[in-house]
Parts: structure tokens; sequence; C-alpha cells
């Protein structure tokens, strides 16, 4: 909590010196430091988990065929 403290201080004192020098830039990228609020992303796992080393690579054939959109992609092993 000490270190969150010091370094709001000197974000202040950083923030006045810039108001007061006119330093317009720097200014608002300081304000912008502090208008940044951390968003968790939430990652979702599908239900259906493949544990058959078969049905994986006929995924992964059919996930590959449909990005490079190669015709016959059945003859790939």
């Amino acid at each position: 909590m000490y270190k969150k403290k010091k370094y709001m201080k000197a974000k202040i004192v950083e923030l006045e010196t810039n108001s007061k020098s006119k330093n317009v830039r720097d200014l608002c990228r300081c304000i912008s430091d502090f208008s940044w609020v951390y968003q968790p992303r939430s990652n979702v796992v599908k239900d259906d988990l493949v544990t058959n080393t078969l049905s994986i690579l006929a995924g992964w054939r059919n996930h590959f065929s449909q990005l490079l959109k190669v015709l016959g992609a059945n003859d790939i092993r």
C-alpha cells in the first residue's frame, strides 16, 4: 500500500508541474494514466472437450480446410 501512495503522490506532482509549465502532451498522458481502469477478461471454455486423438485430428483438419479453403481436404491424413 505504501508503494501505491508513493506512486500516486509522484503522479500528482508530475501533473502539477506539467500543468504549471503548460506541457499539454505530458499532462494528457498523466490524466489518461488515471482514467485507465482494470477490466478483467473472461475466457470461455467450450463444453465439448475432445480427448480422442482421431477426433482431435479431424477437428484440426476441418479447421485448416476452412481456413485455407482447400478442396479435397479429406485426402489429408
